[in-house]
């Protein structure tokens, strides 16, 4: 067994290199487990919200991507949209974030290990990962939506609600909106993120599973926009997306990101929470006050959280879906006002 570090952060997407670029500015001993090779890609509206944006500024970073100026809801013939109040949201593709992330990672020091992590054993003064030869204070799960660790653990809590699944695309047309674009069917979304003067992401969440092109039949007017010979990326998929996780912290685990918990894509906040979790999470390490880092992850999530449970259970009840746009519609300063809160 290897020296002791601070904190092993198992999996390497924006949560885990958040933590460690955290981690690495409180003066920690950190390394990242993470077997995939730069840059990991995955399926993402990989629309940055402002609030991310400023974060990632503040930890130094300089991500490339496309200004995002709002959102855009689009239901028929019917739009409603709301400005960015804090200054512009980002398209980034999902690798370049990835890139920006642990470039600025392995500047700061900190290792990223291609290593799978199994068996996690902890006692009351730190965790050991035998099959890895490590050992740490303390262990961040970052494994993503489907957290190994979490489930090891035991955390995994179960849902009633009916799955929902993220399918992605690119297309090399121009955008045709500063805004993203949130196109609204009966069973689902579709996300429209410009990311380049050439390029536009498309997401599309939906509780039934079917191949891509035939999800995207059911938004014709987007469908056309979108020559199929204009596709540039393979689809990738995501889900079930609602993740329960029964705690953030178990013994001397904690859980980060996606692995903590996820309700929905829906409202893009994906990474503007993972940010938010890993400032939280080490910042209590650092005060010694673990056993706060459930209430603060509570408190910087709780927002989110709610609205998205509420918007998901709308969507879901195929009465009600039709009306969130005129509703908005007739109701714009409520609409702008929830733009803001997410962003």
């Amino acid at each position: 067994m290897s020296r002791a570090h601070d904190l092993i952060i198992v999996g390497g997407g924006p949560a885990g290199l958040a933590t460690a670029l955290y981690a690495a500015r409180a003066g920690f001993d950190a390394v990242v487990a993470e077997p995939r090779r730069a840059p990991v890609d995955k399926a993402c509206g990989e629309g940055l919200m402002p609030g991310a944006v400023q974060a990632l500024a503040a930890l130094g970073l300089e991500v490339p991507g496309h200004p995002i100026t709002g959102i855009r809801y689009v239901q028929g013939s019917r739009q409603v949209q709301a400005a960015f109040r804090r200054g512009p949201g980002l398209g980034v593709r999902r690798t370049g974030l990835h890139e920006a992330l642990h470039g600025a990672v392995l500047a700061a020091g900190v290792p990223v290990l291609p290593l799978r992590v199994g068996e996690v054993r902890q006692d009351a003064t730190g965790v050991s990962l035998p099959g890895a030869g490590l050992r740490a204070r303390w262990l961040v799960a970052a494994d993503g939506l489907h957290s190994p660790v979490r489930r090891s653990l035991g955390l995994c809590a179960g849902s009633r609600r009916r799955p929902r699944y993220g399918l992605r695309r690119h297309y090399a047309v121009p955008p045709w909106s500063p805004y993203v674009e949130v196109h609204c069917g009966r069973h689902g979304e579709a996300y429209v993120t410009p990311l380049g003067p050439d390029l536009v992401g498309i997401a599309l969440l939906t509780d039934r599973r079917a191949p891509f092109g035939a999800q995207l039949e059911r938004f014709p007017a987007l469908a056309a926009r979108l020559p199929a010979e204009a596709a540039v990326t393979a689809v990738r998929g995501a889900g079930p997306l609602r993740q329960k996780a029964r705690s953030r912290l178990h013994g001397r685990v904690l859980l980060v990101g996606d692995a903590a918990g996820y309700v929905d894509a829906l409202t893009g906040e994906g990474v503007s929470l993972a940010l938010a979790g890993a400032a939280a999470l080490v910042d209590n390490v650092r005060r010694g006050t673990p056993d706060r880092y459930e209430s603060d992850w509570n408190r910087a999530t709780r927002h989110h959280r709610l609205l998205t449970e509420l918007l998901v259970r709308v969507r879901q009840r195929r009465a009600l879906a039709p009306l969130v746009v005129p509703a908005a519609e007739r109701l714009p300063r409520v609409f702008a006002a929830v733009v803001n809160g997410l962003a």
